[in-house]
């Protein structure tokens, strides 16, 4: 908003030209803004054009020729258009990367770098992300001039708002333990998050076999199914969408009631992308995260970086036959040890005691 209510206030030159230009990493969020620059702006004389892949060029061409102020696109056709001399990007004052973390993550920097030096100088560079990692904060030195860094709230504003719930479960009935907890959930919207394209395909396989509508969408499916597949869980036609991380970006989903965490994600950031799904706009939600022995001490680090403690539970049905690893045992201390005293008398006893072992063993040598 605050981008179209800058470009209302400056003069066009020349109404072809694009002067701002958003960036994303998939088709999704593509589609997202795009569609929320449209209904922001539907009262203003300004113009978007979607730039992305899965779409043919003659289309998106067609557009620019009529006009266009604003640009969202994801790199790769954007980058093809540059290089075709098909668009000019020489009057863009205004560029955004959303899901900043992403593109880099991605490997997306060099893309990055290409488009930033076709754009307008000097110009305004805006990062998003619903995390900011070092390697933006290492971006935004690079590229910005004294970058300032708006943080609307913290992760732990955000996951207050959601109920959590952890379950241990052997590898071997991962699946039958993800059917059973969707079913007595009862929520007609679930969103369940893997790690891998194979995983998404065989957990979707599964979940349809025992006559749960499920939809799935990760990199290797069809634009148009992926489409397809998101309208379809918005719609409550499907009560399941499985999704990788990287596509499910972009996904909004209106009082989404339940994520769960087939696999756990390979770092916390990605954890609180997750989490982010449901809970919006005041509403509650839940999370379910599935564990196996391999996944207690991730975890544990995800607990220990969002500042929460969740109860691992042991469903009735689905008692442990994997061998589980040893637990250290706490021995219990006193008042006075909690407090930090240390008695002095014993550690002298002991001080002592083991000068005189030392040289008992010193004269027997």
């Amino acid at each position: 908003m605050p981008l179209l209510q800058k470009l209302t206030k400056i003069v066009k030159t020349e109404n072809k030209t694009p002067r701002a230009l958003v960036v994303v990493p998939t088709l999704e969020l593509a589609e997202q803004v795009h569609h929320s620059i449209l209904t922001y702006g539907k009262y203003l004389d300004i113009k978007a054009t979607k730039i992305q892949g899965g779409v043919k060029k003659s289309i998106q061409l067609k557009e620019l020729e009529n006009g266009t102020d604003i640009i969202v696109a994801t790199p790769g056709r954007l980058i093809e258009l540059i290089q075709e001399d098909k668009i000019s990007l020489e009057k863009v004052g205004t560029v955004i990367l959303d899901e900043a973390d992403t593109m880099l993550e991605l490997g997306f920097l060099k893309e990055i770098n290409f488009i930033f030096s076709h754009c307008a100088k000097p110009r305004q560079i805006m990062m998003f992300s619903a995390t900011i990692s070092q390697n933006i904060k290492k971006l935004g030195k690079e590229f910005l001039y004294e970058p300032v860094t708006v943080e609307v709230s913290n992760r732990r504003d955000v996951v207050e708002k959601i109920e959590h719930k952890a379950f241990k479960v052997d590898r071997k009935r991962k699946d039958e333990m993800t059917a059973y907890l969707i079913k007595k959930s009862k929520a007609e919207q679930v969103l369940l998050f893997v790690n891998t394209k194979e995983q998404a395909d065989e957990i979707s396989e599964y979940l349809f076999k025992k006559n749960i509508r499920v939809g799935t969408i990760h990199g290797d499916i069809k634009k148009q199914d992926r489409a397809k597949s998101i309208t379809m869980i918005r719609n409550k036609n499907i009560q399941v969408l499985v999704a990788t991380d990287i596509a499910a970006r972009g996904i909004d989903i209106p009082e989404l009631a339940l994520v769960i965490n087939y696999d756990l994600p390979e770092v916390t950031d990605d954890f609180t992308h997750r989490v982010g799904r449901t809970g919006r706009a005041g509403h509650k939600g839940r999370v379910y995260s599935l564990l196996t022995i391999r996944d207690y001490n991730k975890f544990t680090k995800v607990e220990r970086d969002l500042k929460l403690s969740i109860k691992r539970e042991i469903v009735e049905g689905f008692e442990l036959e994997d061998r589980q690893p040893r637990q250290k045992i706490q021995k219990k201390k006193s008042l006075r040890e909690k407090k930090g005293y240390v008695d002095y008398n014993k550690r002298r006893m002991y001080t002592y005691a083991d000068q005189k072992r030392k040289r008992d063993e010193k004269n027997k040598k």
